[in-house]
Formats: structure tokens, C-alpha cells, sequence
């Protein structure tokens, strides 16, 4: 082909352009300049990815800075996750930034102290309330809900070979439980408004179908969803084109029709009911039952702890998601500005639970920015028991934070149900990473356990964190939140016997290095890089 006919070609397809915008008249922009307004609508579509490699710096982007995404990418590729030269952090100006205290002196855990047990929970999930199928997490760390249909189906085959091989349980999120989540990976059922998967054909709860449900893959703990981080008190929609003949098994919804998931249960109205809920749900299928909220108003803790007092009835677990909890897409005012952040909603739930004298008594979750490793101390000072993670094992399995998760049009095949985009993300590949990522957090977390003196993150108590309040300033976590003495510390029991399953025969001299073999070898690829 010539050249005069090549641009020929293109001064054609420029003119229908230019005559397209100046005969529209749904943008002004575009009938003013026409063609050159259309370079404008691009560089806004590709802001986010320009801000992240281009014009941000380490630490200054939001969600996940550069140096977080890194620190991920890394640590799922087995690749060099230090860094060099100092911190990127605003320490000395940041107002409520936490500091770790490190003791001079401590008993002497060798860093390979826990390579034979793992990193488990300090508490039997369960067990206080004599569950028939209590049992003690494996981990600390498990992957947060996230539901088939807003995942692809790949990426949750991905996240459950992940947690298969890093020992860990994996939520199903409040889609159901789908083929992908069955790869072998423990299983943590959540219950959502809609009761997908476990609901009568006019929506309303099952118990027969989630006792199938359970039987039928290692269901390991139920949790009953009644808000999230990133949309408390709102509902869901997943529009009728997106809803699949798969999904619609999965969900045991019809075809052709949107899937509205209310805002609020229909099987149960208030406290009360809510705890006959839990009650038959764990007396039905023997695993322990917990609840997953985010915080707001606090009459409905509150009301929680009273009723728990007698001892009758209770929830195992209590998963808290913090308002930056942000896997669902929602409007903008809800992920902006609904449900406390992490640290003070997870503390005044907490807190009360800690005043009725009920915190050995359930399991402590948090949610919300906590797949990292500071976050994530912070949150056991505080008196959780296990994290999930949900953005950052997004990110290990190569999500790089286009933020396009509503639009269907996720580049990394993550966030989508397009076929196309989805079969870029290889789930034998991803899995092992999101693997890799899970078992290196653990590894840090035991490593910054040492450095307090403790081995186990679980004792790490809010007298171990400092905020710091500007340049001169610096309170411990215990007095920024209100702790009394006590409150965030595993009862002397737990602690005896986690300090005793860590560490058989209590501190003894280390034999060799906590860096060797690590962090000083060559980074092999760009830690940014996903593919």
C-alpha cells in the first residue's frame, strides 16, 4: 500500500471524526475542538496508571502506595522485598503514625522458631462455645471475602490454590460457593442479605441448602455478612446481562433478571434473633458461626455484648472491616465517608466486648488494609486474633490498582467476567504466588514478633505501639484508644499456650542469623512488574 493511500486513509477517518463532534451535541468540549478534545477523554482514562509510574511518589499514592505495591509484588515472587536508603514515610510529620517498640532485652526466640508450626491462631475457633467441629486456624492470615461474579473465575481458582498451599482459609464472599473455590483450599462460607447458594426459590433462607452446601466442600467456619468496609448498609446489584447460567446455579437466582441483594436480612430483625440465627446455624452443621460488620452507630454492640453475657448464646467469631475496606464497588460517598476506619471501629468493638469480660471468650478478625505487615501489628496490639486480606492478595495474583474494578474492564483479569480478559490470569501460576505472599507475611510477622520479644504476634499488646502526634509528641496505642489495663492482651491461659506451642521449652540460644539467606540477593525482575 502507498503512503499517499495510507494518509489518505487516515485524513478520511480524521474528517469523520471532526464531522461527528461538530454534529453531536452531548459534549461541548468536543464540538469546540473537535479530534483534539478526544486526546483529553483518553489521558483521563489512563489518569490513574500515569499517576502511578509517572507522577506520585514512593509512599504518596492511595489505596496502595508504590513502595506497598512493591513490598507485594515481591514477596509473591519470591524476589528481594527490602528496600535501601531509608524510609519514604513522612515519620517525623505524620500525625498518627504507629511505631513499633523493639526491646533491648528479651528472652531469645531463634528466627526459625515457628518454620515448624506455622504461624496459628492463639485461639480455638469455636471452641468456648463447644462447637461440634471447633478447631485452631492454621494461620493468622486468610484471604477476605470476595465473591465469584465480582471476581473472575480465574482469579478465585487462583486465591484457593493460594490457600491451599500456604495452609490458610480462603472466604467464598457472599456469591456462593462456586467450582473456582473448590481447589482444595479450606473454606470460610459467608452468608450475605440475598443468601446466595443457600436460599428458597423466593429468596428467603434455607437452612436444608446451606447444610448441602456445607457437605459438600471443607467448609470450615460460617460467616453471616451484615456489612462491609467498602458499602455498609447498602445493598448490591449484579444487572441481568451479568448474570451467567454459571452464576445463576451458584446463586440460585433466575436468569434475565437483576440480582438485587437487599440491604438488610429478612431472617432475622435485631439482636435477639440474630444470636437464634447463629444458634441454629451452628447447632445444624457443627462448624463455628461468627458475624462480619463494619462500625457505625454503636447500640447494636452493645446490645451484642449484653446478650452474650449470659453465656447461652454467642457468636465464635467477630470479623470487624474497617470504612478503607474497599473490594466492593460502591458509590463514592460510602467509600469515602460511612463506617469508622479499622483502628477505631475495631477498638470500640473491642472495647466492649473487653468491659464484659467476653474477649477470650471469641475470636478477633480483622479487615481492612491489614495485608501489610505494619498495619497488621497494629491490629493484633489491638487485640485481634487473625487478619484477612483482600486488595493486597488481589495484588499478588497481579492486580495493579487500575481501579477499574466496577467497569468490568479489569486489564489483569482479576475484577471481570469478560472471558478475554480473564484468560490472561493463569490460576496454577497466580496461586502459587498469592501462596508465596501469604507465607512471607506470616514470616514477617514472626520476625517483627521477635524484635518485641514475643512469639507470637497475638502477644504483642497495645503497650508494644506508639502514635506519634506531630514532632515532639508520642502516646501509646493503649492511651490513643482508650484501652484499660489489660484490654488487647490474650488472657494467661491463651498466652501460656501459645507461647508453648510457638516455642516448645520456652527461649533458647539462636544458632544462626535471622538475615541469612535473605533480603541481600539479586532482585532478578522490577518488583512493580506483574506479568
Amino acid at each position: 500500500m502507498k503512503l499517499s493511500q495510507v494518509l489518505g486513509g487516515v485524513g478520511i477517518a480524521i474528517g469523520a471524526v471532526a464531522a461527528r463532534d461538530l454534529t453531536q451535541k452531548k459534549h461541548a468540549l468536543m464540538r469546540n475542538f473537535p479530534v483534539l478534545a478526544h486526546a483529553r477523554y483518553w489521558l483521563e482514562t489512563i489518569g490513574p496508571e500515569l499517576r502511578q509510574y509517572i507522577v506520585t511518589s514512593n509512599d504518596e499514592e492511595r489505596p496502595f502506595s508504590r513502595d506497598q505495591r512493591s513490598w507485594i509484588y515481591a514477596s509473591s515472587k519470591q524476589e528481594n522485598n527490602y528496600s535501601g536508603f531509608g524510609t519514604d514515610n513522612d515519620i517525623e510529620h505524620l500525625p498518627g503514625y504507629a511505631i513499633i517498640k523493639h526491646r533491648t532485652f528479651a528472652d531469645s526466640l531463634p528466627h526459625d522458631h515457628a518454620e515448624s508450626t506455622g504461624l496459628p491462631s492463639a485461639k480455638i475457633l469455636g471452641g468456648p462455645r463447644g462447637r461440634a467441629k471447633a478447631f485452631r486456624p492454621e494461620s493468622v492470615v486468610n484471604v477476605s471475602g470476595m465473591s465469584f461474579g465480582s471476581m473472575s473465575g480465574n482469579a478465585i481458582q487462583a486465591l484457593n490454590r493460594g490457600a491451599k498451599l500456604a495452609g490458610c482459609m480462603h472466604n467464598t464472599g457472599e456469591g456462593g460457593l462456586s467450582s473456582h473455590h473448590r481447589q482444595g483450599g479450606d473454606i470460610v462460607l459467608q452468608i450475605g442479605t440475598a443468601y446466595f447458594g443457600c436460599r428458597n426459590d423466593d429468596g428467603t433462607f434455607s437452612i436444608d441448602r446451606l447444610k448441602d452446601v456445607v457437605e459438600s466442600a471443607p467448609v470450615r467456619a460460617i460467616e453471616i455478612k451484615l456489612s462491609q468496609g467498602a458499602k455498609p448498609g447498602l445493598g448490591g446489584l449484579l444487572p441481568a446481562a451479568k448474570v451467567t447460567r454459571e452464576i445463576s446455579e451458584i446463586r440460585g437466582i433466575p436468569m434475565g433478571q437483576d440480582c438485587a441483594s437487599p440491604s438488610r436480612h429478612t431472617a432475622f430483625t435485631d439482636t435477639d434473633s440474630l444470636l437464634d440465627f447463629v444458634e441454629l446455624i451452628a447447632a445444624e452443621t457443627g462448624v463455628p458461626v461468627g458475624i462480619k460488620s463494619a462500625v457505625g452507630e454503636m447500640g447494636f454492640w452493645y446490645d451484642l455484648a449484653r446478650h452474650m453475657s449470659r453465656r447461652d448464646r454467642g457468636v465464635d467469631f467477630v470479623t470487624i472491616d474497617g470504612g478503607e475496606g474497599g473490594t466492593g464497588a460502591s458509590p463514592r460517598i460510602f467509600a469515602d465517608s460511612i463506617a469508622l476506619p479499622f483502628r477505631m471501629g475495631f477498638s470500640r468493638v473491642y472495647g466492649t466486648f473487653a468491659a464484659a469480660g467476653l474477649s477470650d471468650d471469641v475470636t478477633f478478625i480483622g479487615s481492612g488494609k491489614l495485608g501489610l505487615p505494619d498495619n497488621a501489628v497494629v491490629a493484633f496490639a489491638l487485640g485481634a486474633d487473625m487478619v484477612s486480606v483482600a486488595r493486597e492478595a488481589m495484588l499478588a495474583i497481579g492486580c495493579i490498582q487500575s481501579q477499574k474494578c466496577h467497569t468490568d474492564r479489569c486489564p489483569t483479569g482479576v475484577a471481570t467476567q469478560d472471558p478475554w480478559l480473564a484468560h490472561g490470569l493463569d490460576p496454577t501460576e497466580k496461586g502459587q504466588r498469592c501462596a508465596q505472599y501469604v507465607r512471607t507475611f506470616r514470616k514477617e510477622l514472626v520476625k517483627v514478633s521477635e524484635a518485641v520479644g514475643v512469639a507470637h504476634p497475638g502477644l504483642i499488646t497495645p503497650d508494644d505501639v506508639d502514635i506519634l502526634q506531630g514532632d515532639y509528641e508520642a502516646v501509646s496505642l493503649r492511651a490513643a484508644y482508650g484501652y484499660e489495663d489489660g484490654w488487647g492482651a490474650l488472657g494467661p491461659d491463651l498466652a501460656r499456650q501459645i507461647s508453648e506451642l510457638m516455642a516448645p521449652g520456652g527461649s533458647r540460644p539462636e544458632r544462626d542469623s535471622i538475615e541469612q539467606g535473605e533480603g541481600e540477593k539479586p532482585l532478578g525482575h522490577d518488583a512493580e512488574s506483574v506479568t
